[in-house]
C-alpha cells in the first residue's frame, strides 16, 4: 500500500500486524454485512498513523475489496492517511491525533455499560502515544468507574518517530504504571501466534470482572523484513521504490515480484466502483461501462 501511495506509515503496521489479526479474526464480533448490529464489538486504531493497517484488516474481513487498497492516500480515495470513519466502512473511530483513543474508548464503554449493551471496546495504542498525558487520564477513568468491557493493546516496540522511546521520554516500567492505576495487566510476545492466542484468552477470561484490561505486547517495528527491522526511521519512511518492496517481499518469504504482488489486490476500477456502491456514493465515471 505505501509503494502505491509512494506515502503512509509501514512500520507500525507490521510491528501490530500479527495480534490484530488474530484479534480481529477471531474474537472482534464485527459484521461486514451489518456493521452497526448488536452485538457487536468496537475496534479502534488510536495511533492513526497505522491506518495501512487498519484498512488491510478491513478489506481482509470483507468490509470491501482488497483492490481498493492500491487507492490509498491518493485523491478521492476514502482510504485517506488517517482514518475516516464517515468515509471507510469498518472503521468505527476516526483517529490521527494521538492520545484520543483510550478516551474515546472510555466513552464508549460508559455508555454501553449505561445502556446495557453487550459491546466489548478494544483500542491498539503505541508505546510511545503513552508519553500523551490525556491518555493517562483516560486510564485513571476508565478503573474508576470500573470499565471491564475495555481491553487495550500496547505495541510496546520501544520505537517512535525520533528514536527509542524510553531514551525520548521513558514510560518504564509500563505494566506497573497500569497495575497501579487498577488495571489487569498482560503480556506477551506480539510476533508468537501461539502466544499471541493465550494471552488473548486470558485477558478475555479477564474481561467483566470490574477492572479494565490491558495487553502489552512486546513487537518489532518493521517485524519480517531483518534488513529493515527495529529502525525508527522507517516509523514514517513509505516503501516506495521497487527496490524497498522487493527486498520486503523476499524477506517476508513471497516469491513475487513488486508487479506481481500489486496484480495480487484484483483490479483497481472494479473494486472502486464496489467501494463507492457500499458507501452510497456515486460510481465514478472510469469505472462505468461504455454504453453499447
Amino acid at each position: 500500500m505505501t509503494y502505491a501511495a509512494k506515502s503512509g506509515h509501514p512500520g507500525g503496521p507490521l510491528s501490530a500486524a500479527d495480534y490484530t489479526t488474530a484479534l480481529y479474526f477471531n474474537y472482534a464480533r464485527v459484521d461486514p454485512k451489518n456493521r452497526h448490529a448488536d452485538p457487536r464489538d468496537w475496534f479502534i486504531i488510536s495511533n492513526g498513523h497505522c491506518s495501512a493497517l487498519n484498512y488491510a484488516l478491513l478489506a481482509r474481513r470483507g468490509f470491501f475489496p482488497p483492490g481498493y487498497l492500491l487507492t490509498f492516500r491518493s485523491t478521492g480515495s476514502g482510504l485517506e492517511g488517517h482514518p475516516n470513519r464517515n468515509k471507510t466502512p469498518g472503521v468505527d473511530v476516526s483517529a490521527g491525533s494521538l492520545g484520543h483513543g483510550l478516551s474515546i474508548a472510555h466513552g464508549l464503554a460508559h455508555g454501553s455499560k449505561l445502556r446495557g449493551l453487550d459491546q466489548r471496546i478494544y483500542v491498539n495504542v503505541g508505546d510511545g502515544e503513552l508519553q500523551e498525558g490525556s491518555c493517562w487520564e483516560a486510564i485513571m477513568a476508565m478503573a474508576h468507574y470500573r470499565c471491564d468491557n475495555v481491553l487495550a493493546m500496547v505495541d510496546y516496540n520501544d520505537v517512535q518517530i525520533d528514536g527509542r522511546m524510553h531514551e525520548v521520554m521513558n514510560l518504564r516500567p509500563i505494566d506497573g504504571k497500569f497495575a497501579s492505576f487498577g488495571w489487569e495487566v498482560f503480556e506477551g510476545d506480539g510476533h508468537d501466534m501461539k502466544e499471541v492466542i493465550r494471552v488473548l484468552d486470558e485477558a478475555h477470561a479477564a474481561m467483566g470482572r470490574g477492572r479494565p484490561v490491558v495487553i502489552l505486547f512486546h513487537t518489532i517495528m518493521m517485524k519480517g523484513i531483518p534488513s529493515y527491522e527495529d529502525d525508527h526511521l522507517w516509523h514514517g519512511k513509505p516503501l516506495a521504490t521497487d527496490e524497498m518492496l522487493q527486498t520486503a517481499l523476499t524477506e517476508l518469504g513471497y516469491d513475487e515480484t513488486p508487479q506481481q504482488a500489486i496484480a495480487s489486490y484484483g483490479e483497481v476500477e472494479a473494486a472502486r466502483s464496489e467501494y463507492h456502491r457500499i458507501m452510497g456514493w456515486p460510481i465514478p465515471q472510469s469505472c462505468r461501462k461504455p454504453s453499447a
